[in-house]
């Protein structure tokens, strides 16, 4: 340790080395020798750590053998190639250089002033973005760190649109005290219902839209809904558009759910977290049609654009509503240029902002939209291939369309069996393929039960990893299917 309080460089650039050396060998296929889904039982991880803060400088040998012989053991490997869960994602290598010097930076993107590269440097590559998925050049867009947040703050701003006496009164003081209604597809991510939580709705003031026969929203329900509810003395808000829904990527249809909102006047938020990055493909771009009418939309370059988590990216037609909505600007936080350039602390709830966009830009820039777009397709193709393999496969039944890099399928039942029975036998049939520790598969409830989910959005992940998936499935089948 210098006296600075810093490593002395020589320390630091040895650690350092030791560490990008384990990170290559990772990526470069070091996590397939590991268990893709930790295998430890609750507490373990924590029954091996101390119970009191250290109280003097420990030898960096030994906390590195700490993170290889306790940490590592608990960790599930995101960055698997069989990690076909929820949503695959990758770190990849040129995102996780990124990431390390937004670290080493350390800077505070709050105000224009207190790092301008922050801020210039997150607009452009989010109009980059903008660009590439073919949404409108007056959108403008700004990073958050999940959809979460960025579906939050665009009911928030919605909210304000609406009522702007909000800011002031609040929620209980409100001169209109009819309760606001919030619609999404019955599919919809659940944060669009957490949002109205945060934001003093209330669950009765989020309403789910039933879906059709391809899990998209029905959109004379959605009519339906906000009729009934005007008629019963509620004020309908905002209505959430997927694009990518959670469970089976549908898409609902936006253009239409659009047209709508204009003739209500509702604000439109389009969550293509998960699908909007296929977009970049001319081919998948219809699947935004429409999404250029709405006030605002979300995609996250961290699900996948090969991003490290988290990098979500925000856009919408109406900044100057969330400029209302958020900006609060006490004198310590005035500058020379307020006023002249976007302090991006005012379109949100954080006052601190990490440079996110820099490790977007070296993804960016070290693949080439045309290098993102190969690997894009690449694994829609996988998908393809494996859907049509469920297909054909006389136990094996798809449950929903798959037109992204997620396939939705589960065993069918053995003659007699109950719809009890067939969801029991698909989730012991994905927990022995877990088990395996080569593939991490999770599940999800549609109509006719439970559905098993492969998701493919790794770099690492080849057709030999479909290959042993589908291996492994057909064997533990076979094993269950014998008792």
């Amino acid at each position: 340790m210098s006296d600075t309080g810093h490593w002395d460089p020589d320390l630091f650039r040895r650690e350092g080395h030791r560490m990008v050396e384990w990170i290559a060998d990772y990526l470069s296929g070091g996590a397939r020798s590991l268990p893709v889904l930790a295998r430890v039982a609750p507490g373990e991880v924590a029954a091996r750590l101390p119970a009191a803060m250290p109280e003097a400088a420990e030898d960096p040998e030994a906390v590195w053998r700490d993170f290889v012989e306790v940490v590592l053991p608990g960790v599930t490997h995101w960055n698997h190639p069989g990690f076909m869960a929820y949503f695959g994602i990758t770190g990849s290598g040129p995102g996780i250089l990124g990431d390390l010097m937004s670290t080493a930076l350390n800077v505070n993107g709050m105000l224009w002033r207190t790092c301008p590269s922050a801020t210039e440097l997150e607009l452009r590559v989010l109009e980059w973005l903008r660009d590439g998925i073919g949404l409108p050049g007056t959108m403008l867009g700004f990073l958050c760190d999940t959809a979460s947040i960025s579906s939050l703050i665009a009911l928030a701003a919605a909210r304000e649109a609406a009522d702007p006496e909000i800011r002031r009164t609040g929620m209980t003081a409100r001169p209109d005290p009819r309760p606001f209604r919030v619609y999404a597809s019955d599919q919809a991510h659940s944060s669009i219902a957490k949002a109205c939580l945060t934001l003093g709705l209330g669950l009765d003031g989020f309403r789910a839209i039933p879906h059709d026969g391809d899990y998209r929203m029905d959109v004379g329900a959605l009519a339906s809904a906000i009729a009934a509810d005007r008629a019963a003395g509620c004020r309908p808000l905002a209505v959430v558009a997927t694009v990518g829904t959670t469970s089976t990527t549908s898409v609902d249809p936006v253009a239409a759910i659009a047209g709508i909102c204009e003739v209500e006047g509702l604000w439109l938020h389009v969550d293509a977290a998960y699908a909007g990055s296929a977009a970049l493909c001319p081919e998948h771009r219809f699947i935004l049609d429409g999404a250029g009418r709405a006030d605002s939309l979300v995609f996250n370059p961290h699900k996948w654009l090969f991003t490290p988590i988290d990098a979500s990216a925000l856009y919408t037609r109406h900044p100057e509503v969330f400029r209302r909505a958020f900006s609060l600007v006490p004198e310590y936080l005035t500058t020379p240029v307020s006023g002249q350039v976007i302090d991006l602390m005012d379109y949100g709830v954080q006052l601190g902002r990490r440079f996110r966009a820099l490790k977007l830009w070296w993804v960016i820039r070290c693949f080439g939209a045309e290098g993102l777009r190969r690997r894009l397709r690449s694994h829609i193709a996988l998908a393809g291939g494996f859907a049509d393999w469920v297909d054909r496969h006389p136990r094996l039944e798809r449950l929903a369309p798959a037109p992204f890099s997620v396939v939705c399928f589960r065993a069918r039942g053995r003659d007699g069996d109950g719809p009890a029975a067939v969801d029991r036998l698909n989730m012991e049939l994905m927990e022995r393929v877990n088990a395996s520790g080569e593939v991490y598969l999770s599940h999800t409830r549609l109509d006719p039960g439970i559905a098993l989910r492969v998701a493919i959005g790794n770099l690492g992940t080849d057709e030999t990893d479909l290959a042993r998936c589908r291996e492994l499935i057909e064997k533990e089948l076979e094993c269950l299917c014998r008792r």
